[in-house]
């Protein structure tokens, strides 16, 4: 047998052990680290919410921070291995210890390897999804369809005010996103159940715009962003960059602890419909 054909080396159980390995090994779908995004467009919003929907969706240990969300919605013009695509992250200000970021409860795209390398990779909750990104005369307008549903739609005004993009970070520190990574073995116990950090690095702003926003939620029950109520816009920004997806860090291993207790069965009586 040949150890090279279709202008690939045989597999082997070395390859199979080694660091960003994935399937099918001959068209793999999740790429390794690092990968680079090019002339990357994104409108991020932020607006307050209630901080006790934050800390029921947050998973302990972390803590939520703060009563702002933010969402970003991506459109991916360049991408190494995904290619163009678009991308919603949904995230508030978290702590764990000594480690501070954004954590995610939601994320969508329509890219079936951005996904896979999300959930795989880091953990992220990442569901297919439709973001889109449009300019619509003096109005940038983004958002998320899933099931028919425009469950994210913001809107703010094209390019009116110039704006240092390091202001975007004056709620959280979001270029540090936290994830709850949960993977099961075949026989459906726990393989992986993380806390994990990642961030993104040789990050390069082009330009940089700030105005008014709106934000509008619609029920879901798929795609619950409803959740993170809107109680008040804040602001808008449009902003095109260049970026690195490197590897991350497990800052709490769930496994390595203490087992928790199951929490107990709900009792009470059943009635037997005669």
């Amino acid at each position: 047998m040949t150890d090279r054909r279709w202008g690939l080396d045989k597999l082997t159980e070395a390859d199979i052990l080694g660091g960003g390995f994935s399937t099918p090994w001959d068209a793999p779908l999740v790429p390794p680290f690092p990968f680079q995004f090019r002339n990357a467009e994104i409108v991020t919003v932020f607006y307050r919410t209630d901080p006790s929907a934050m800390a029921f969706l947050t998973p302990p240990p972390v803590e939520p921070v703060g009563d702002v969300v933010a969402i970003h919605i991506y459109k991916m013009n360049d991408t190494d291995w995904i290619g163009p695509y678009h991308e919603a992250n949904v995230m508030y200000g978290a702590k764990l210890g000594r480690h501070s970021g954004a954590y995610s409860p939601y994320l969508f795209l329509h890219s079936d390897g951005g996904v896979a390398h999300g959930r795989e990779a880091h953990g992220q909750p990442k569901k297919f999804a439709d973001p889109f990104m449009e300019f619509r005369g003096d109005l940038i307008v983004a958002g998320v369809v899933r099931n028919g549903i425009d469950v994210i739609t913001v809107t703010t005004p094209c390019k009116q005010k110039r704006t240092d993009s390091a202001e975007m970070r004056r709620h959280f520190e979001f270029g540090t996103n936290l994830n709850l990574k949960a993977i099961n073995h075949i026989d459906a116990t726990p393989a992986i159940r993380q806390i994990t950090s990642r961030k993104l690095t040789d990050v390069v702003v082009h330009e940089c715009w700030v105005g008014p926003a709106t934000v509008e939620l619609r029920p879901n029950a798929q795609a619950p962003v409803f959740r993170l109520p809107v109680v008040e816009p804040l602001e808008a920004y449009y902003w095109r960059a260049d970026f690195t997806l490197v590897s991350g860090d497990i800052i709490h291993d769930y496994l390595a602890q203490p087992a928790a207790k199951p929490r107990a069965a709900a009792r009470g009586k059943t009635t037997t419909k005669k």
